[in-house]
């Protein structure tokens, strides 16, 4: 058995071989971006107005003031979306300009209309009376000004998100590459597991939440998850032929979900090996999921992982092992850990790493608390719904107090 921090950096060291595929921007939300992302055009395409007013030439406007007063004639309207071109300019001309619209040559200033002052009237204005010089580039937007041509708009391996799809569509991007989807299969074993619709579970049968767990969280993620079924305990030689089978196809990762400890019927290491994975670590000092393990068959780059049948042990086996190596294959970053001070006491077995279901908040005073949440047996599910984080609480100490800073992460990744 090995400890948490040596196998995370097993699972740092190793990846699965992810092509990408080109599609369409609008189905790209969650999809993990295959390479730099530039920019091919500027934006905006020309100088606009941030303002509703009227267009000048500042130079025009110096020397204006309460005493020497400038009039301006209104040569032209321009709304978002109009044609702006001039056909000819006059000296101190005006342009009625609206926001977004575009300014322009010769002008190079906006007075924003709530200065404006209309001559003969504000109902039927021909002209504007500026009595204060109007400063150079008032209230432009500059052409480029927000993106140039090759700037980065989206990284390499970063989750495209709703607010990409914005910049994309209005740099006109349409197909982008991204990252297939990894293809896990997920199959759950013990004779006690049966359908979760199942009406007359008996006293000794158990619903098969964890396949239905794994399959909503990986959903989430874009992950595509595929039900190979319940194993019974007599059922090694229907689970070798299907691994047999599917090792020859694109999926990626075997994920089995009990049958991995050191009991009669635990038989999965034993089978895993013989098919010719080969163990990368079996028993991890954690609480809760210690039994996990994590098999590669190098000649296909296909990894399996067993993880316990306890529902909150399989959760952790998830959340903290099989998603950080799809999150490495995929090539994004490290994903961040957050840090908030503990509101409560909380003792531990010292050599292991617990992963603790936890309640962030924050206080009065903007400071970051974690409550660590009663009943944190891996069989109980109630404490896992009040949550919505988890504590990571290392090995090397037994005792935590409140007012301890602590790491944290989400129940569910977002970047």
């Amino acid at each position: 058995m090995i400890k948490y921090r040596k196998a995370s950096n097993i699972i740092k060291k190793i990846s699965l071989k992810i092509s990408s595929e080109k599609i369409s921007i609008l189905k790209s939300v969650n999809r993990i971006c295959n390479t730099n992302i530039k920019s091919t055009s500027i934006n905006p395409l020309c100088n606009n107005t941030a303002f509703d007013g009227f267009a000048f030439i500042s130079k025009e406007t110096k020397g204006a003031s309460l005493k020497k007063k400038k009039k301006f004639k209104i040569i032209k309207t321009i709304a978002a979306g109009d044609n702006p071109n001039l056909k000819r300019y006059t000296k101190n001309s005006t342009i009625e300009i609206m926001t977004g619209g575009l300014v322009p040559k010769p002008f190079d200033s906006i007075l924003a209309v709530e200065k404006a002052k209309y001559f003969p009237s504000k109902e039927k204005p021909t002209h504007i009376i500026i009595d204060k010089a109007v400063k150079k580039f008032s209230f432009i937007r500059f052409a480029g000004e927000d993106y140039k041509r090759n700037d980065i708009v989206i990284k390499k391996g970063e989750l495209i998100q709703p607010k990409h799809i914005m910049a994309l569509t209005t740099l006109g991007i349409k197909y982008i590459n991204v990252k297939k989807k990894p293809r896990i299969i997920f199959l759950s074993t013990g004779n006690e597991i049966v359908s979760y619709k199942s009406k007359n579970v008996l006293p000794w049968q158990v619903r098969n939440s964890n396949y239905h767990y794994f399959k909503s969280f990986g959903e989430s993620l874009n992950l595509n998850v595929i039900d190979a079924g319940i194993i019974k305990d007599n059922g090694p030689n229907k689970l070798k032929k299907l691994l047999k089978k599917s090792i020859n196809t694109e999926i990626d990762i075997f994920v089995t979900s009990g049958a991995i400890s050191a009991g009669k019927f635990d038989y999965i290491p034993s089978l895993i090996n013989k098919i010719g994975f080969k163990k990368c670590f079996k028993g991890v000092m954690i609480k809760p999921g210690r039994p996990i393990m994590l098999s590669r068959f190098s000649h296909k780059n296909k990894f399996f992982f067993g993880l316990p049948g306890n529902p909150i042990s399989c959760v952790v086996g998830f959340r903290f092992f099989v998603y950080p190596l799809i999150r490495k294959s995929l090539g994004m970053n490290i994903e961040k850990r957050f840090r908030a001070k503990l509101s409560n006491n909380y003792f531990k077995v010292k050599h292991f790493t617990h992963f603790v279901r936890c309640f962030m908040k924050i206080d009065n005073k903007g400071l970051v608390q974690l409550e660590v949440l009663k009943d944190q047996q891996s069989n109980k599910i109630k404490s896992f719904i009040k949550a919505n984080c988890w504590g990571i609480f290392p090995d090397g100490k037994d005792e935590f107090k409140k007012g301890d800073i602590i790491d944290w992460v989400p129940l569910i990744p977002s970047s």
